[in-house]
């Protein structure tokens, strides 16, 4: 407990400098829609005290870390339908030396060649489906975003500009991660409602599904499809079990709003946080702000001060709660 104290204190600390405290927070794996660069104002709608985080969508895992460094859990379970990416989160933490060194080979290996050597390590992780070379063309690939083709099969272009991550940053992300998270994690690759039923009301979970759109029917493809209306109902009997959850669920850009609304009798509670400029708008040179939602369930509400969180001063301009 008063390890817990001297972290918050830390992190206020931190805060009230301004400095850009996440950058400490290691992130081995890119991954397109992670949230790591808001983890410190999702994390504000934890309750004091719960047992397990659980993430049944974790792609990057970026709130299970940053969980793990702030040390608001200790213990976690980690989900994600794409198995390569799981088993790449099983190397990452309980065999860091031996993904270190084949991500270490593999990237020297690109050297005067770097083109026709990522669609070399990309055919052979389609062949072998090894974590290794998964862990490449995620560093590698355009925007680090996962896509894959109708036979399954990852079909992701390099980004021509740039080799990859460093070796040695990227190992001395590994090790931390595997310090943070060795010993205290369950790790799965199934579907989410099977993660679902493992919790209690004594956890917490966390969901960031894939947006819609991206399943493997969608516009464009990723590992694995959420089918809404399925979804809602896992929502619903989370509720019914007062099993709390942040849902990560849409957002808007400038008028644009993205996703299906989600049904009023859910009863959940809609947070905005201001994530800045998009990429695109930046691109575009459009002065659009991005604002994605957070929806707090009515389990998690009873356990903590919506108030309190919302009305410092710091915050005013970036969160916004509503209900329905």
């Amino acid at each position: 407990r008063q390890r817990q104290m001297c972290i918050r204190d830390r992190y206020k600390s931190i805060k009230q400098r301004g400095e850009v405290f996440m950058l400490a927070i290691p992130h081995p794996i890119p991954y397109q829609g992670s949230k790591r660069n808001l983890a410190d104002h999702i994390m504000r709608f934890y309750p004091d005290e719960f047992n397990r985080l659980i993430e049944p969508f974790a792609g990057s895992a970026a709130m299970t870390i940053a969980s793990a460094f702030y040390f608001k859990a200790n213990h976690f379970i980690i989900n994600d339908i794409n198995e390569p990416l799981t088993q790449l989160w099983d190397s990452i933490i309980n065999n860091p030396k031996s993904i270190i060194k084949h991500y270490h080979d593999i990237w020297h290996g690109q050297h005067g060649n770097e083109e026709e050597y990522y669609y070399q390590i990309r055919d052979k992780f389609n062949e072998t489906r090894k974590p290794e070379y998964l862990l490449f063309l995620l560093a590698k690939c355009v925007k680090a975003a996962v896509r894959y083709n109708s036979q399954g099969g990852f079909n992701q272009s390099p980004d021509k500009r740039r080799l990859g991550r460093n070796p040695q940053m990227m190992r001395d992300d590994i090790l931390r991660v595997s310090h943070l998270l060795k010993g205290k994690i369950e790790i799965y690759s199934t579907d989410y409602s099977n993660i679902l039923d493992l919790a209690s009301s004594d956890d917490l979970i966390y969901m960031d599904p894939p947006y819609q759109g991206t399943g493997l029917n969608g516009g464009f493809n990723y590992s694995g499809n959420i089918e809404f209306d399925n979804f809602v109902v896992s929502l619903f009997e989370l509720n019914n079990k007062d099993i709390p959850y942040i849902l990560s669920y849409d957002g808007r850009t400038g008028n644009k709003t993205f996703g299906n609304p989600l049904p009023d009798n859910l009863s959940l509670t809609k947070i905005e946080i201001n994530a800045g400029r998009s990429s695109q708008a930046t691109l575009l040179n459009r002065n659009e702000i991005t604002y994605e939602a957070v929806f707090l369930s009515p389990a998690l509400l009873a356990k903590i001060d919506l108030q309190k969180i919302t009305g410092n001063q710091i915050y005013q301009t970036e969160l916004f709660a509503t209900h329905g």
